[in-house]
């Protein structure tokens, strides 16, 4: 699959010219920041390499911030008054709170900088300039039809654990929990937001904050509520690793279908190992790229990016990585997924 079927309409050449401000401490005359929700996740050290790779070779001076921890809006907040106080030329962001951040990106966007919302869109999302994302309701549908169809006629009878992001509800968060429910035949009631469903195959919903720890936590606390659950969601792939230890620890590994979304190695590694069913795989390198482009192409003479037909955000694709193929469900193999994995 080609990923890079479009091309920002300018030629990024001319964006590295001097432009009469300031250079930045490195030399450079723009400026950019790259603002992710932790510095520790496999996915945003990925986005990291990938933007800094792109500054380097556009001459952009590029800044990275990161929250302590995923939901960490407050530290977020404080790297976009930095960046906007800087004369940066844009913010590249993963929200961790994406209603709440919007405000102060407004303020950035008043002061001049083009905003680009990577992975997660911001509430709404017109809120940012552009959007590089995976479709994350179709990488949440994907692994929800191929749980599915694993189970054939035994799907009516599933027992599911939702293991999410945040109470919050980060729209990241939601698109993949409504997809995966979606795609497994469930009824989302309000497809803009998760919980309200009265499907009684959903065991219930815990958070995990996008980590192991949270994972392990998460698939406890819902083992406990029923020890008979054979599927389980999982925002990323960080809470499947950890749910797979809870659920080793209970003697439960066995027959329990566990679904993800990522696509880092370790995650197709683990999909490999037959710890993980399936994943949909994402390209975090790609959007960070694309996203220090169109940072480039907006100093240079003001353009924005165009969101992909039909879209409106960029769609940066999604493959669903699995050992064992269903009918109806397209995805690669490990192989190729472990060809195209990051991390």
């Amino acid at each position: 699959m080609k990923l890079r079927n479009r091309i920002l309409g300018t030629t990024l050449a001319a964006a590295v010219t001097c432009l009469g401000s300031t250079a930045f401490a490195d030399g450079h005359e723009i400026g950019a920041c790259l603002i992710t929700k932790t510095d520790i996740n496999p996915f945003f050290v990925k986005m990291k390499e990938g933007a800094t790779a792109k500054a380097e070779e556009l001459g952009i001076s590029l800044s990275t911030f990161a929250g302590k921890v995923d939901g960490d809006h407050e530290t977020q907040v404080q790297a976009v008054e930095t960046c906007i106080a800087s004369g940066a030329k844009g913010i590249l962001i993963t929200a961790s709170d994406t209603k709440s951040i919007v405000p102060v990106l407004q303020q950035a966007r008043d002061a001049g900088l083009l905003v680009i919302a990577l992975d997660t869109p911001l509430e709404p999302i017109d809120s940012a300039d552009a959007t590089f994302a995976t479709d994350n309701f179709e990488a949440g549908r994907l692994i929800g039809a191929w749980a599915a169809a694993k189970l054939g006629d035994e799907a009516a009878n599933a027992k599911i654990a939702m293991l999410d992001l945040a109470e919050s509800q980060p729209s990241v968060g939601v698109l993949r929990d409504q997809g995966f429910l979606t795609g497994f035949g469930i009824d989302v009631k309000d497809v803009s937001k998760w919980g309200d469903e009265d499907d009684p195959r959903i065991i219930g919903n815990e958070v995990t904050a996008g980590n192991e720890e949270g994972g392990r936590k998460a698939m406890e606390n819902l083992l406990l509520k029923d020890p008979d659950i054979n599927v389980v969601y999982t925002i990323n792939e960080p809470s499947a690793a950890g749910a797979y230890e809870t659920l080793k620890s209970f003697g439960k590994e066995e027959g329990v279908l566990i679904v993800s979304v990522d696509g880092g190695c370790p995650g197709v590694q683990n999909v490999d190992e037959g710890v993980i069913g399936a994943t949909s795989q994402q390209y975090p390198l790609l959007m960070a790229s694309l996203g220090v482009e169109a940072i480039a192409a907006w100093a240079a003479d003001g353009t924005k990016p165009e969101p992909s037909p039909g879209l409106d955000f960029f769609n940066t694709g999604v493959s669903l990585v699995t050992g064992e193929a269903a009918d109806g469900v397209p995805s690669i193999d490990v192989a190729e997924g472990l060809d195209r994995c990051w991390g």
